[in-house]
């Protein structure tokens, strides 16, 4: 991370590192009281540690990984992408910015940076764009659904995707509540979240016998990887609600190590990158995809980066089929 004043630290976002530029070859903006844009790109390095040592951990490097290599996730936005069918942006005026990273400022305690996460992606949902947003560890959601409260109504609740290992279900770790074993005990508390769907998930990780009672008491649907495996994406997307609102949150160790090996918690038998992008274009064709977080990427474990191009493609599949189905077309009433 780039040492950062300590005014700056103030601020609800601050640039990139200069060496990692911007995602997409994005515009870069800091400034998010008026906001323009059709597609939002965000970095939360930080999440909520359970240990001191964790605070700093290599995660937070990610966002910044992530752009650095926008060449090989795309080599420029004109040519032909076959993942969406046509360049990514389909030749279309879409305004898609780069937002830079929300900072941890050292003079609050616990960092402030989700109080100001939550608070940048009110204004984002506020003005009506897509947010797609690179931890950091899977605490990060939190502050993003927190935000969503703008872009839902009790007629309207969100439908939350998560692809994942593990269930994240625990209520705390070490007293605190809001980090990397609890966004979907968190989201389950939220009024404007609804049905809630854990795609990929196997092994055992934050499953013990309470948070699992906790989670079926809830009525999340389970999906376990092997389900994924044997009966295809398609079953998985008959189960979710047509013309719906949805978020997705993916931890990278919800895909197959042999695909995403930068992951603290790897796991054998994940979903494929195929999958998740069919399942994303799936999703964009049955309803509304208000934003997607990318999270718990390690880059130095990674190899040759595939884990962080891995994320930047899931990305680039997220934007091409939401500018194919109009989503950013002026008074779309979708």
């Amino acid at each position: 991370m780039p040492e950062i004043p300590l005014n700056e630290m103030q601020r609800l976002t601050v640039p990139a590192r200069q060496s990692a530029g911007s995602f997409l070859f994005s515009e870069v903006v800091t400034e998010t009281d008026d906001l323009q844009a059709d597609i939002v790109f965000l970095g939360i390095p930080h999440g909520s540690a359970y240990t001191p040592d964790a605070i700093a951990n290599d995660q937070i490097h990610a966002p910044d990984t992530i752009r650095q290599v926008t060449t090989r996730v795309s080599r420029s936005l004109e040519r032909h992408d076959f993942d969406v069918g046509g360049p990514i942006y389909d030749g279309r005026p879409i305004r898609a910015v780069d937002l830079g990273n929300v900072p941890y400022d050292i003079a609050v305690p616990g960092g402030d940076h989700y109080r100001k996460a939550e608070a940048v992606l009110r204004q984002v949902y506020d003005a009506g764009a897509m947010s797609i947003v690179f931890g950091g560890d899977h605490g990060i959601p939190i502050p993003i659904l927190r935000a969503l409260e703008v872009a839902a109504s009790p007629e309207d609740p969100i439908v939350l995707i998560q692809i994942d290992a593990h269930i994240d279900w625990r209520d705390d770790v070490n007293g605190v509540s809001d980090g990397l074993s609890s966004p979907i005990r968190r989201a389950s508390e939220m009024a404007h979240i609804a049905e809630i769907f854990q795609i990929g998930i196997r092994a055992q990780g934050s499953g013990r016998p309470e948070e699992y009672a906790a989670a079926m008491d809830y009525g999340a649907q389970i999906v376990p990887a092997f389900e994924v495996h044997d009966g295809g994406v398609e079953a998985v997307l008959a189960r979710i609600p047509d013309n719906r609102r949805y978020y997705i949150t993916i931890d990278a160790d919800g895909i197959d190590p042999s695909e995403a090996p930068a992951v603290e918690g790897p796991a054998p038998g994940g979903l494929t990158f195929h999958q998740c992008r069919k399942l994303i274009h799936g999703l964009v064709g049955k309803g509304r995809v208000l934003g997607m977080d990318i999270v718990e990427i390690t880059p130095s474990r990674d190899v040759n980066d595939i884990t962080s191009i891995l994320a930047g493609r899931l990305a680039v599949n997220l934007i091409g089929a939401a500018v194919r189905a109009d989503y950013f077309t002026p008074n779309d009433a979708t």
